[in-house]
């Protein structure tokens, strides 16, 4: 299959229509009306693109590739996501360990830390890719691969709440969130720091197969051998200092720190 899609690549007919349909199928799930709406506009820009070049004389040769879902005036962000991994690098930074360990969070993101500090970055899926400061270890949030109380700055960001779920190839597991939360302590050094982050809301519950939400008081128990540090709040496109539960659905963003015995 994958010398198939090389050949067509080289075909340039062959490849506009490859890339045409694959647009279709990866990119148009919307509305019929706005897909309609979209594609005119490109045929749009297209005959208009041919109508220069042929005034200019220029041979380059045209492939279609449509991307229609990016014309529409807003940069597109996921609010959750900007504002947890913005608050996870800072408080990196402000923590400024030797090195850090992250289990499961966004590779992106840690790619940025790891410019500044030695970042080993942990998941049960493989990563292909080398980048100087960031090490990768294969392994599971069930069963880290180190020594008890050993790690001085950790973080899972945005993990912990689908354990045990089957979402991402692990195994079903009811009991996955208080495991992870377990392991997660279980390595963090006393007094070192663990950054965190799980979905809030006015009560805990299961969305199968895409998480778990939790109260701040159930977030506090799962991670019971440690003290809370800091604590923020994502409701919609907003920071907020102190968990409510009449806004709903949000993510709790947790700064924790080992307690010494």
């Amino acid at each position: 299959m994958i010398e198939f899609t090389k050949r067509v690549k080289k075909n340039n007919i062959l490849s506009s229509l490859y890339y045409f349909f694959y647009a279709f199928g990866k990119q148009c799930r919307m509305n019929p009306f706005v897909f309609i709406k979209n594609i005119n506009w490109y045929f749009k820009d297209l005959i208009e693109y041919i109508r220069i070049k042929k005034m200019d004389k220029s041979q380059s040769i045209i492939n279609l590739m449509p991307y229609i879902t990016d014309k529409n005036g807003l940069h597109k962000i996921d609010y959750v996501y900007f504002f947890q991994d913005a608050w996870a690098v800072r408080k990196i930074f402000e923590i400024n360990p030797k090195e850090h360990v992250d289990v499961g969070s966004s590779l992106k993101t840690m790619s940025i830390v790891s410019q500044e500090i030695p970042v080993t970055f942990i998941d049960i899926r493989g990563v292909d890719i080398k980048l100087k400061g960031l090490k990768f270890l294969k392994g599971s949030i069930l069963s880290l691969p180190f020594v008890s109380g050993s790690i001085e700055s950790l973080s899972s960001i945005c993990v912990v709440e689908h354990i045990g779920l089957g979402r991402y190839g692990d195994l079903i597991d009811p009991e996955g969130d208080r495991k992870a939360a377990r392991e997660l302590q279980r390595v963090l050094k006393q007094g070192g720091n663990l950054l965190v982050t799980v979905p809030v809301d006015e009560k805990s519950g299961i969305h199968f197969n895409a998480h778990r939400t939790f109260t701040r008081e159930d977030v506090l128990n799962l991670f019971d051998q440690c003290r809370l540090i800091e604590e923020k709040y994502i409701y919609g496109k907003r920071y907020y200092s102190s968990y409510s539960k009449t806004k709903g659905f949000g993510t709790g963003l947790f700064h924790f720190r080992k307690k010494l015995k």
